[in-house]
C-alpha cells in the first residue's frame, strides 16, 4: 500500500475518531484532493455533518466520538458512492496512528493532490497543443496554459509557503529539449517568410517587434533572419549579397550554417506573400511546440514523488515562463489595435539617428567624409583680418 493511500485512511480515521478535527482541516484540504472515490465521498460527508453542527462535535476532547457520528457519515457519504460501510469507516480509525497529527496527514494527502492534478493538467496543455497543430488553432492551447498557471497559483496558496525558485539550468528550455525534426509546412512557411522580408525589408518593420529567431523551427532560418533584423536595425540595404555578407561576419558560412546557395536561393526578386501574415504562423507554431514541451517538461517535475510541493510548483512556473513570453508576443502580435504603450508607427517614418549614421557610414566615401581645408586666404584664417575684408567691402 502506498504511503499515499495510507495517509488518506489516516486523515480520515482521525476524523472519524475525533470529530473536532474536521474544524483544522476545513478551508485548505478539499474533497477532491483525495485519490480514492471512496475516501472524497466519505471526507465531503464528514465537512457537511460539521457545517450542519452535528451533534457529535460538541464531544469532549478526550471522549470517542459517538456512533452515530460514524454512522450519519456513512450514511451521507453513501449517497454518491457504493460498497461504503461502517465496517471500512471502523477500519480507518484503527488505521490512524495518531490522531492528533490529523493536520500533517492532510498535508500528505495535500502534497499527493499537488502532484496528481499538475500532471493531470500538463496531459491536458500536451494533447491541446497536439490538436490545435493540426488543426490551426490556438484558442485550446492558450485556455489550457492559463488553467494550469492559476491552478498552480491556487495550489500555491493552499500549500501555504512560497514556490522554491529553480537552480539555474535544472529546468531546460523548450529550444532545448525539443529534438524533433521541424515538420515540412513550418520549414516552408519560414523560407516563405524569409524571401518575402529580402524583396520587401519594409515588413521588418512590422514583424521585428514581436517575432524573434528562436520561434523560427529551422535554426539556420533564426539565424538568417537575425542577420535580416541587424542590417534593418542599422539601416543598411537588404538582398542576397548584403545578407551573404552579414551571414560571413556571424561565422555562418566558416561554421556550416548556411550556405551560399541558399542565401542566393531565398532572394526570388518578388514578394511570395504577406510578411506578417506568414510571421504569424511563424510565432503560432513556435508558440504550440513551446506549449507541448513546456507541458513535458511539467508532467516530468510533477511525476516525481521526491519533489516537495513547494519545489515542484517553482519548478512547474519556471518551466511555463518560456510559454508565458511567447504568449504575450501572439497577443500583441495577433492585436487589432495598437497598444498604448506602442502606437502604431505611421506608415512613412524617418530613420534614426543611428541608421541614418550607419548609413552615411556603408554608402560615404571615406575621403568625403572629411571636411576640406579651408584655403590660407579665407576670412577665418586669423580674427583680425575679418574687419579689415569688411570695411574694405
Amino acid at each position: 500500500m502506498k504511503p499515499l493511500h495510507q495517509a488518506e485512511q489516516a486523515v480520515l480515521g482521525a476524523a472519524l475518531l475525533e470529530p473536532k478535527r474536521v474544524a483544522g482541516l476545513t478551508g485548505w484540504l478539499e474533497p477532491d484532493h483525495f485519490h480514492h472515490p471512496m475516501h472524497r465521498a466519505l471526507y465531503a460527508a464528514l465537512l457537511k455533518l460539521h457545517q450542519d453542527g452535528h451533534p457529535g462535535m460538541t464531544t469532549a476532547a478526550d471522549t470517542a466520538t459517538s456512533l452515530s457520528w460514524v454512522n450519519d457519515a456513512v450514511a451521507e457519504a453513501g449517497q454518491h458512492v457504493r460498497g461504503l460501510t461502517s465496517a471500512y469507516a471502523h477500519s480507518l480509525v484503527r488505521a490512524c496512528p495518531r490522531p492528533r497529527h490529523a493536520h500533517f496527514y492532510g498535508r500528505m494527502v495535500l502534497e499527493g493532490a499537488i502532484h496528481r492534478r499538475v500532471t493531470e493538467h500538463a496531459i491536458r496543455l500536451h494533447q491541446a497543443a497536439r490538436t490545435d497543430a493540426a488543426g490551426g488553432e490556438v484558442e485550446d492551447t492558450l485556455h489550457y496554459a492559463q488553467v494550469l498557471t492559476e491552478s498552480l497559483t491556487d495550489l500555491r496558496s493552499r500549500w501555504g509557503t512560497e514556490p522554491r525558485s529553480a537552480p539555474h539550468g535544472s529546468t531546460p528550455s523548450p529550444a532545448d529539449t525539443d529534438h524533433r525534426p521541424p515538420e515540412e509546412k513550418a520549414v516552408a512557411e519560414e523560407r516563405l517568410l524569409l524571401s518575402a522580408l529580402i524583396a520587401r525589408p519594409d515588413g521588418l518593420d512590422e514583424v521585428a517587434p514581436w517575432l524573434r529567431p528562436a520561434d523560427f523551427a529551422l535554426p539556420s532560418h533564426g539565424r538568417l533572419y537575425l542577420c535580416l533584423t541587424a542590417l534593418h536595425h542599422r539601416g543598411d540595404p537588404i538582398d542576397s549579397l548584403t545578407l551573404l555578407w552579414e551571414t560571413q561576419r556571424l561565422g555562418l558560412l566558416a561554421d556550416g550554417t548556411v550556405t551560399s546557395d541558399e542565401v542566393r536561393d531565398l532572394d526570388t526578386g518578388i514578394s511570395s506573400g504577406s510578411a506578417e501574415y506568414l510571421a504569424e504562423q511563424v510565432l503560432r507554431a513556435s508558440l504550440l511546440r513551446v506549449a507541448a514541451t513546456s507541458a513535458r517538461t511539467v508532467r516530468d517535475v510533477a511525476e516525481d514523488d521526491a519533489l516537495t510541493p513547494g519545489r515542484l510548483i517553482g519548478r512547474a512556473l519556471h518551466a511555463l515562463r518560456p510559454l508565458d513570453e511567447v504568449s504575450t508576443r501572439w497577443r500583441r502580435a495577433t492585436s487589432d489595435a495598437p497598444s498604448e504603450n506602442h502606437p502604431a508607427q505611421p506608415p512613412s517614418r524617418a530613420p534614426s539617428a543611428r541608421a541614418q549614421a550607419a548609413r552615411a557610414r556603408s554608402s560615404r566615401p571615406l575621403a568625403a567624409s572629411r571636411p576640406a581645408p579651408a584655403p590660407p586666404s579665407s576670412a577665418t584664417a586669423l580674427p583680425g583680418l575679418r574687419t579689415i575684408h569688411r570695411n574694405h567691402a
